[in-house]
């Protein structure tokens, strides 16, 4: 690997630190962190999902997505209720979390507008294919 390519993967490892550091700043007055947030995000626009699930997509651990979600319990943010399977449970979003999803979002939305200012929607599609080829990759 060159030097070009190992700056790239650099760069992308900085921006997300920093994006989520900049999610955090909106997020946590409202009572919610990024990292709850994705979980939120990945429910609320793809339905329940199982803890399993929710791990695989979202490249986590299986005791870092355990402590996220016992915190998420704790808040109200979610429940879990028997799935298909009695030894998995499905997590859903609570009516408190669902009444709250759109405060979070305007929240996330003015966070992420600020970040593409200056970027054209050509580039941010030009963006994302390029990491769905990276994804599928790993």
């Amino acid at each position: 690997m060159n030097d070009y390519q190992s700056t790239f993967f650099h760069s992308i490892n900085q921006f997300t630190r920093h994006f989520s550091k900049s999610l955090n700043e909106v997020l946590v007055p409202l009572g919610l962190y990024s990292a709850q947030w994705t979980i939120i995000y990945l429910l609320k626009t793809k339905g329940p999902a199982t803890q399993k699930d929710l791990s695989l997509y979202l490249g986590v651990e299986a005791p870092t997505m355990t402590r996220t979600l016992a915190r998420l319990e704790l808040a109200g943010w979610i429940s879990k209720i028997p799935g298909t399977d009695k030894r998995e449970k499905m997590i859903i979003l609570t009516d408190t979390a669902i009444q709250n999803y759109e405060g979070w979002l305007e929240a996330v939305r003015s966070c992420e507008k600020k970040v593409l200012k200056n970027i054209s929607d050509e580039e941010v599609c030009s963006m994302m294919g390029i990491i769905e080829k990276m994804n599928r990759n790993l």
